[in-house]
């Protein structure tokens, strides 16, 4: 009897065991959120005004990476997106910016630009896309091919490179928003040859117009938005008509004078369209509901076009979180019912962050700037006029990068590596500029941490130039009015990083985290191969 006894205990406790230790379904849903321009601290300044549904409940259920920050520079939009996805940095995935300088073709490139494709939509331009400058593959191309190319993966946002990077180079779909005259969901032919018919439906249901009916008030009254600057100040930029920038902003008035509809990308109510699209998709292609796992990249781009326009210290950028916040709430009920509970995984984070506006730190007495290219370049030419005798060896200078006329130094019999060197050590003396270095010295030394190291895993031998800078901190290249980032100070960088969902723990972490970790640990909870040029880590502590 005693023996059996303790047989039973025995099986009793292995059975339990692996009860235990299964693993949880995966998700028949997968939806990647990026916030466009969304600094860490916006979850903890508005958090008493946010309600419970929205970044709040992702905060109390999933898992939070409280210490995460970009592991690069720049902090550009379609960089962030794309590291996001690929898991690794710009010396491997080779998107160095929005726009750069292709030292090849001699002449400035947009990241997702391409001619072999068109339209699918209207008659316009805004389709000739595609994802083809991207070198590595994405979390959702490596889905697509653990799953025999089968599963769905849908990419959606206002901005295209926000909406095609991430979706990969396998997507079944990316569409982004045409403004002007269209106020239409646009996509290319890369993808397909016809819009769905969902797609169709929603562009012919006038939401966009819909949308811009409404001056843009504040959601509460405007005196309780305590967190921010006084309403009129010198730091933001009115609208085409506008006097002053201040609430409310008449949107039905001033809307012929921005551009018609693409005034939509520039309010909160854009991220509220994009939140009707998503749903529609969710619908139109039954994500969620095939024998494989879907994914669904979305990303809020009016967050950044609020930010630039007004600041990140603006009554508009605090009203903006705030209307997000309760489109989120809307878009995780609809996941709740749409997909089911416990059916979707989703995370949340930002392709970058951004800095207060310099005039205004100014104000404050804090050290800040104003960086000019013109007057830059000048300043370069002096230089190589003077060592050199020569002012043209310059051929490009863009996104506080040096590229060199290669073929005018072969002309002039100059060394490659001395030109650099010399440009390298005068620069420093340069107001504005913090940090100098050479590509050669990029390409035979390491540095570990801090400033170059983030530099050094933006530099890509291929595409990058041939001196690279970094500028003084809270020091930018843009109007006085307004902000923006691109470097890899903290306000730049520290960005959220949530988890939730079907197989994630509750809970939360200080440690540092790069963003470049979210793409293996989704990897890992869905049990399929990294991207191929990943270098980041799995968050262990977040999965369950």
């Amino acid at each position: 009897m005693k023996k059996a006894y303790l047989l039973y205990i025995l099986l009793f406790s292995t059975l339990a065991c692996k009860i235990n230790t299964k693993k949880p379904n995966k998700p028949k849903l997968v939806v990647g959120i990026v916030v466009d321009q969304m600094r860490y601290d916006y979850l903890t300044r508005f958090e008493d005004k946010y309600g419970n549904g929205g970044f709040k409940r992702l905060l109390s259920n999933g898992f939070s990476l409280e210490n995460a920050h970009y592991n690069y520079i720049p902090t550009y939009t379609a960089v962030g997106h794309t590291s996001i996805y690929t898991g690794t940095t710009p010396n491997n995935h080779g998107i160095i910016g929005n726009n750069w300088y292709d030292k090849y073709e001699k002449q400035s490139i947009y990241c997702v630009n391409d001619s072999k494709y068109n339209t699918v939509g209207n008659d316009g331009d805004g389709g000739k896309k595609s994802p083809y400058r991207m070198q590595t593959t994405t979390i959702t191309d490596q889905l697509k091919l653990a799953q025999q190319m089968q599963g769905k993966t849908i990419g959606i946002a206002i901005k295209d490179r926000s909406a095609i990077l991430p979706a990969g180079h396998t997507a079944n779909a990316a569409y982004w928003y045409d403004g002007g005259s269209k106020g239409q969901w646009i996509s290319s032919t890369f993808y397909q040859d016809n819009l769905p018919n969902w797609v169709n439906e929603f562009n012919n249901s006038g939401r966009a117009d819909e949308l811009l009916k409404k001056p843009w008030e504040t959601l509460y009254d405007i005196n309780t938005y305590s967190e921010s600057i006084a309403d009129d100040n010198n730091y933001e930029e009115t609208f085409k008509g506008e006097e002053k920038p201040v609430f409310p902003h008449d949107i039905p008035a001033l809307r012929g004078k921005n551009n018609n509809f693409s005034i939509l990308k520039a309010i909160p109510a854009g991220n509220t369209f994009t939140v009707d699209f998503a749903k529609a998709a969710i619908k139109g292609e039954q994500l969620g509901k095939n024998k494989t796992t879907d994914f669904l990249a979305v990303s809020f781009s009016s967050t950044d076009y609020v930010g630039h326009q007004f600041g990140v210290d603006s009554k508009e950028i605090e009203d903006t979180y705030l209307r997000l916040d309760k489109d989120l709430e809307d878009f995780f009920n609809f996941l709740d019912k749409e997909v089911g509970r416990g059916n979707y995984t989703l995370f949340l984070t930002a392709d970058h962050a951004a800095v207060q506006v310099p005039s205004y730190l100014q104000s404050v007495k804090i050290p800040a700037g104003y960086f000019s290219y013109k007057k830059f370049n000048e300043y370069i030419n002096s230089i190589t006029k003077e060592y050199f005798n020569a002012d043209d060896l310059v051929e490009n200078i863009s996104n506080f990068q040096i590229f060199l006329n290669k073929q005018r130094l072969k002309e002039l019999k100059l060394s490659y590596t001395e030109v650099t060197k010399v440009i390298a050590s005068e620069v420093i003396n340069y107001q504005g500029i913090y940090k100098s270095v050479t590509a050669e010295t990029l390409q035979s030394a390491y540095f570990d941490k801090g400033l170059l190291h983030a530099l050094q895993n933006g530099y890509n031998q291929k595409f990058s130039g041939d001196v690279l800078l970094i500028p003084s901190p809270a020091t930018i290249s843009y109007s006085k009015k307004g902000s923006t980032h691109g470097s890899a100070y903290s306000y730049d960088t520290h960005v959220p990083i949530i988890f939730y969902g079907n197989g994630i723990k509750k809970g939360k972490s200080n440690k540092n985290y790069s963003i470049i970790d979210i793409a293996p640990t989704m990897c890992s909870l869905l049990d399929i191969e990294f991207p191929n040029g990943n270098t980041g880590s799995v968050v262990k502590e977040a999965l369950k």
